[in-house]
């Protein structure tokens, strides 16, 4: 009989309840006697107790794997609140440069600011840092990039509406004016683009309009002539108005101003003789009807047809007497019989632009009178083209804070929603860009706009 041989330490661990196989159902026993010492074999209960030796009571391992996973699902509190906090405040400060980026938009040729500095635009102020000018963050509504850097958000909130042009428009109810109106400005089509054709255009029309100012004043010394000389943007804004109106279908624009600068639109944009002006100023023009005393030269109206893109528009000046803004009305009925016997039903076809001074525009109580009946079905023409030649001076009173009790002459506008576009005159690109956005929003939404 031969001796059997004996078994190794690797023959007796593997044969052991203790071997590697049975880790998980010995585990599982573990994690029961942990919950309920009575809930194992009495056997296994003395072993998992042995396993203990005194010392402190243990959790069990899915209990600390489930917590481990609870972990791992929570967001790092601390740092995720700060992280959502900077970007609640960037988008505050979005919000900011659109409320109120107009208060620091440089828009008085002079180069004074025209109204004290906003805190608002101060990072402290919305809880932020130069440390995160450099951090991207969401652009939220911005018309840009998902993710940006801060100081890329500050920049283009700064060229849109803190340069020559100031906007307001958030008084406006309506989402989608609004959401038009933030597309154009933040957007491609924002920012103001004029081709070497149109930069020839304008510095032609503004040399013809100091031209004439200054020949006038040079040959008919004394005689008042009410120069446009600082507001010389106005002409080519008509000029361009006209031509981009013309290439969107208006046949008819009808024009009401009063005496500033009234003769430069009259040779300069409607084309009435210099001659002719020039023999009203030496008093040798003959009147067409004997019977008729006349009128002085900056009360005449005038008409003529002008070539555009989309075919000859009609403009014709309504004339007008001295009594500031009462021509307002007057304009607008000329328009809403043209628009019946035209049967422009949609306003597309004849529009009214109305020029204003700054302090008349704000004073005289019939334009709030117009503004109050221009949306109503007996009276609305589909908007009106407001433009407000602003030389920050009002009959004698030389400061703006004692013509009014508002920041601006426009704000009596937002009455009716209107938006309202502050542009530097001494930036004739920029007058150009306001107006094709001014033109555009008009024949869009048949509803009055207003530059000033």
């Amino acid at each position: 009989m031969t001796d059997r041989a004996k078994p190794t330490l690797k023959d007796l661990y593997a044969s052991s309840h203790l071997s590697g196989a049975n880790a998980a159902w010995i585990e599982s026993w573990y994690e029961d006697w942990l919950l309920d010492e009575d809930s194992v074999p009495p056997s296994w209960a003395e072993v998992f107790a042995g396993l203990r030796d005194g010392a402190a009571p243990e959790t069990g391992h899915l209990d600390v794997q489930e917590k481990f996973r609870q972990l791992g699902r929570l967001p790092a509190a601390a740092d995720t609140q700060l992280a959502d906090h900077k970007e609640a405040s960037v988008v505050k400060l979005i919000s900011a440069y659109r409320m109120r980026g107009h208060e620091k938009a440089k828009l008085s040729p002079l180069g004074d600011p025209h109204c004290p500095p906003v805190a608002d635009f101060d990072l402290a102020f919305q809880d932020l840092d130069e440390s995160d000018l450099d951090r991207e963050f969401d652009s939220g509504s911005l018309v840009a990039p998902e993710r940006m850097k801060l100081r890329d958000i500050i920049a283009l909130c700064e060229r849109v509406y803190c340069g020559s042009i100031g906007v307001e428009y958030l008084h406006i109810s309506d989402t989608n004016k609004r959401a038009w109106l933030q597309q154009r400005l933040e957007g491609p089509q924002g920012v103001p683009e004029v081709d070497d054709e149109e930069r020839e255009r304008i510095l032609g029309l503004l040399t013809a309009a100091e031209g004439l100012e200054k020949y006038l004043h040079t040959r008919y010394v004394g005689q008042k002539r009410f120069s446009l000389e600082g507001g010389d943007s106005l002409i080519p804004l008509l000029h361009e108005a006209v031509l981009h109106a013309g290439s969107q279908g208006v046949e008819e624009v009808v024009l009401g101003m009063a005496h500033r600068g009234r003769l430069n639109v009259l040779v300069n944009i409607l084309g009435k003789s210099p001659a002719m002006l020039f023999e009203e100023f030496e008093g040798n023009r003959q009147n067409d009807d004997p019977l008729r005393s006349g009128d002085v030269k900056y009360h005449l109206g005038f008409a003529s047809d002008i070539r555009t893109p989309g075919g000859p528009v009609h403009m014709a000046m309504a004339f007008n007497p001295s009594h500031l803004e009462i021509v307002d009305p007057v304009v607008l009925g000329s328009v809403k019989a043209r628009q019946v016997r035209r049967k422009d039903e949609d306003h597309k076809k004849v529009m009214p632009v109305l020029i204003h001074g700054d302090a008349a525009f704000s004073g005289q109580g019939v334009v709030m009178e117009l503004f109050q009946m221009s949306e109503t079905r007996g009276f609305s023409v589909g908007g009106t083209l407001h433009v407000v030649v602003n030389n920050q001076v009002g009959f004698t009173t030389s400061e703006p804070e004692d013509m009014r009790s508002t920041l601006y002459c426009s704000t009596i506008a937002k009455m009716i929603h209107a938006p309202i576009f502050h542009v530097n005159g001494d930036d004739p690109e920029a007058v150009h860009h306001v107006m094709k956005i001014a033109c555009d929003f008009r024949l869009r939404f048949k509803r009055d706009v207003v530059i000033d």
